[in-house]
């Protein structure tokens, strides 16, 4: 048995399927509760908006439930292990693998293979409905839950840079087109500031369109910082540095788009000499996140080894959990950095992954040994 990396097909067969079958059961379970929990909290504001009822509730759960699968998948996969593992060591069913010839790898390679499986299942759920449903959901967000935009290349809370002053887009469309006079802002904020570059003035309007140069507000309205007053400008032109092609760079969202779609975004905005570090930090975690539900197995099956009778099996259950969690926490904390720039994107994404492989490695052959 020592020269298969696989156990029996049978026994491949029954580690896997009990493996997976933890896996979906505590997904749903998890799934189920925190959508149930978060539609409770955001069920008021949805319904104060008129003209919605139940068929938005629906909708709102179509798109939250996507986000949800995709953040606690990864938990689940951990969590599945440590279940799986736990009652077969309770029950001196490792211990009958290991007296048949069996390796802890070859005791663990059922659970990696469904593990990868589980990998490439969450890498195309991601890229076929979790972008489409974090597009959806901060578009509906930014129009206040009432009627979104029907286009499809709306983006939504944008910033664009005009000088020393500040535009914030609530919602834009038309950008896509190639063509300034398509291009319609909603919900448009002017801050205007002052050599300190602090905010002396405030404009707001719900609407604005490009006026070759600049962008038209319609229903205009000032706050003066320094007076505390308010005044109706009417219909004003701002911001005549910013122009169509800078919207379209400046609106990319690494979470609504996918990985090809970001890397196009990415050259564009390499061509424009902007910073794409960010985004390229991004574009690689949409890699290296799926491939968490690969890593956790490995980090779990601390739990496997050792004999139950010793007392150290609750123990060796809380470090395998501390492991995986503690994996979560650096691989955000990583990826933070790299945003800032404290890393490159690649070394911030893949050093997490490569680091606790290591270490889960290192806790399996010391174990074996």
């Amino acid at each position: 048995m020592e020269s298969n990396f696989f156990p029996s097909r049978t026994l491949t067969l029954y580690l896997a399927k009990l493996f997976v079958s933890r896996v979906l059961a505590i997904l749903v379970m998890l799934v189920l509760v925190l959508q149930m929990l978060d539609l409770l909290s955001e069920s008021g504001d949805i319904l104060a908006v008129k003209g919605n009822g139940e068929a938005q509730l629906w909708y709102y759960v179509s798109l939250r439930m996507p986000q949800l699968i995709a953040r606690f998948l990864p938990y689940s996969v951990l969590l599945a292990t440590l279940l799986t593992f736990w009652p077969l060591n309770q029950n001196s069913e490792v211990i009958a693998m290991r007296a048949a010839g069996l390796s802890a790898h070859q005791i663990l390679a059922p659970l990696m293979l469904a593990a990868a499986v589980v990998a490439l299942t969450s890498f195309a759920f991601n890229e076929r409905f979790l972008t489409r449903a974090n597009a959806g959901m901060k578009a509906w967000q930014a129009a206040g839950w009432g009627p979104i935009p029907k286009e499809k290349s709306a983006r939504t809370n944008v910033y664009l840079r005009d000088g020393p002053n500040i535009l914030l887009v609530g919602s834009l469309t038309g950008y896509g087109a190639g063509s300034g006079d398509k291009v319609v802002m909603e919900n448009v904020t002017w801050y205007r500031r002052n050599a300190e570059m602090m905010v002396v003035a405030e404009i707001h309007a719900p609407r604005a369109t490009y006026a070759a140069p600049g962008w038209k507000l319609e229903q205009a309205t000032e706050f003066d910082v320094e007076n505390t007053s308010s005044k109706v400008l009417g219909s004003p032109v701002i911001a005549e540095s910013v122009t169509p092609g800078q919207v379209a760079i400046s609106s990319v969202d690494a979470d609504a788009e996918s990985l090809f779609q970001l890397n196009r975004s990415i050259n564009a905005m390499k061509a424009a000499g902007r910073r794409t570090s960010e985004l390229e930090g991004k574009w690689w975690h949409k890699i290296t996140g799926p491939l968490a539900a690969l890593l956790m197995p490995l980090l779990g099956s601390v739990v496997a080894f050792g004999l139950a009778r010793s007392g150290q099996l609750l123990v060796r259950g809380i470090i395998g959990a501390a492991l995986g969690f503690a994996y979560f926490v650096i691989d955000n904390a990583a990826l933070a950095i790299g945003n800032f720039g404290g890393y490159p994107p690649l070394i911030a994404a893949w050093t997490p992954f490569l680091l606790f492989l290591l270490v889960g490695e290192t806790v399996l052959i010391r174990t074996e040994e």
